[in-house]
């Protein structure tokens, strides 16, 4: 979609008046492009996130008062208005005006120019009580080059900052930031330094009471102690060499996903394995663990859940005793060996069901009875870790919901949300949005994205086309660039931490580590094979860490 704003009715000087305004991780498989795209819903103030369930801090809430921001939706002074009633501008600032539209309401903020600006539209409230307090707003932009962002400034504590993502439909969506007001009073910035007929919209601002950290910001590295093994090896930006959690926890990683098989042909990825780097990423590297059970011998997705060799043979009550005995097992040796998952998933990718044909979703009944029985298994080995549910994203928001209560009626208890998101596969932010806040509006639980990743480059780094490289289905608004990788993770964590209540737990980069290591391929019945996702790891063909690491930063 192509939009810029209109012009203010009355002309601005130096503003043109005139009237131009999931994926399957084998390399073959791939998942259209969804394109619907649903109205979002205004967002009750966010409160604190629970983090305690997975093992993460969270800020010391304080009471505080309720401050007012001054014409929060830009509806007081109509359109063509350049300093709207409540707020100030600096730098360039006729390209900061009012116009029709909005988020909701008549008007909204728009920054644009026919030349390249900057911009910081900003308001100070004063008078307030310290304590923690969250910015909640609603943009669309489509700058994908730009420096865009809300912060919270001058309020006793270091500036936050979140950007604003792009969403090259033009869509609205919500972020929010959140700040320790110690000095009784805080600025509130809107702020875009753009190019030349690049615009930025801004509505319907809050600012209330409450915190919204990020409990995960994580990463699955399930394919790392193979490629270590393999003679894998990784560097800072600065060229420094250094084991590749030792990078990722130094820029702020806290949490590993870690898959098993259970009799995967080359031992790739079974419970010897995960073990080895379970041992790696929790007592050396102090990172939390979410174990990923794929009850499978090689990778279960929406199109493959083939059920291991082992077990192929038995009947659903002996299938049931297998998943229960096996999660137990395995749960119960990482309790044993001192690293206990803080999360499990019961399954991976389980649209379609599990364990075929047995779990499939044509009979919940079974498929239900085979989730429960996982379950059952590990909380008898450890009864403190919390269950995950993990399907890939949708843009129909009513699949899931549908998924979801069919769990809930058939008895299955769990306590998060977990859904794939690829960018270039599933829809652009505003689906993301979508199913995370309707989710968790409708059955009042946290919700995490469970997979996520972005190409920073189209090329290869070996001879086997990679798991991603159509051109036509990258998202306009993120090159396949460092920048665009980077910031395309920054804005899927900015979606995770505005999901209302606080019921954004964060999100799992997949395979931020996979390079390409002889050895390390993505096919346990071939050694040979190659892993062809070397262009959306965090590190280049140099094996040298991209920029999209310091999004692990705290949140």
């Amino acid at each position: 979609m192509t939009r810029r704003p209109h012009p203010p009715s009355t002309p601005i000087s130096g503003v043109n008046s005139g009237s131009a305004p999931h994926c399957s991780r084998r390399p073959s498989s791939r998942l259209s492009r969804l394109a619907a795209r649903r109205t979002l819903r205004v967002f009750a103030a966010l409160l604190v996130a629970s983090s305690a369930a997975v093992g993460a801090a969270t800020p010391a809430f304080a009471t505080t008062t309720t401050p007012t921001v001054t014409n929060p939706g830009f509806e007081s002074n109509g359109t063509g208005t350049a300093t709207p009633t409540g707020w100030t501008a600096s730098g360039t600032t006729a390209a900061s005006y009012t116009e029709s539209g909005g988020h909701s309401g008549s008007y909204e903020l728009s920054h644009w120019s026919a030349s390249a600006y900057t911009v910081d539209t900003y308001q100070t409230i004063t008078n307030i009580t310290d304590g923690y307090y969250t910015l909640g707003l609603w943009v669309r932009s489509n700058d994908s080059g730009g420096n865009n962002y809300i912060s919270l400034s001058g309020c006793g504590s270091s500036t936050k900052t979140t950007y604003v993502p792009v969403d090259s439909d033009g869509n609205w969506l919500q972020i929010v930031d959140y700040i320790d007001v110690t000095n009784n009073q805080c600025t509130i910035n809107l702020y875009s330094s753009s190019a030349a007929g690049v615009w930025t919209n801004y509505d319907d601002v809050t600012f209330a009471a409450g915190s919204a950290p990020l409990a995960i910001r994580g990463g699955d590295v399930s394919s790392l102690d193979r490629g270590q093994q393999d003679g894998g090896v990784y560097y800072t930006s600065s060229g420094t060499k250094e084991n590749a959690l030792q990078i990722l926890s130094g820029a702020g990683m806290n949490y590993v996903r870690l898959r098993v098989w259970v009799n995967p042909e080359d031992g790739f990825d079974d419970e010897a394995q995960l073990l080895a780097m379970a041992k790696q990423a929790y007592s050396t590297y102090g990172q939390q663990i979410l174990l990923d059970f794929h009850y499978s011998d090689t990778w279960a997705d929406p199109g493959h859940q083939a059920v291991p060799a082992a077990w192929s043979s038995e009947s659903l009550s002996a299938l049931e005793t297998q998943v229960y005995t096996y999660s137990k097992q395995v749960v119960a040796d990482l309790v044993a060996q001192g690293t206990p998952p803080a999360m499990v998933q019961i399954g991976n990718e389980i649209n379609a069901g599990m364990l075929w044909t047995d779990g499939s979703t044509s009979n919940w009944s079974q498929l239900a009875a085979l989730l429960k029985e996982g379950i059952a298994g590990v909380k008898a080995a450890d009864s403190s870790t919390k269950i995950m549910l993990h399907l890939s994203s949708s843009d129909d928001l009513a699949t899931l919901e549908t998924w979801y209560t069919n769990a809930i009626n058939y008895g299955v208890s769990f306590d998060v949300i977990g859904l794939s998101y690829y960018d270039y596969w599933h829809g652009r932010l505003d689906v993301l949005q979508t199913d995370l806040d309707g989710l968790a509006a409708k059955y009042g639980k946290q919700v995490a994205v469970a997979e996520t990743a972005y190409p920073w480059t189209m090329t290869s780094g070996d001879s086997l086309t990679p798991s991603f490289d159509t051109s036509s289905e990258l998202d306009p608004g993120y090159a396949a660039s460092a920048y665009g990788q980077m910031a395309n993770f920054r804005d899927v964590l900015s979606i995770v931490q505005a999901v209302p209540g606080g019921l954004g737990l964060g999100a799992f980069y997949w395979e931020p580590t996979w390079t390409v290591v002889s050895g390390n391929g993505w096919d346990p019945t071939d050694s040979t094979s190659l892993d062809a996702w070397e262009n959306q790891a965090m590190f280049n063909y140099s094996d040298t860490a991209l920029s999209a690491i310091n999004d692990y930063a705290a949140r």
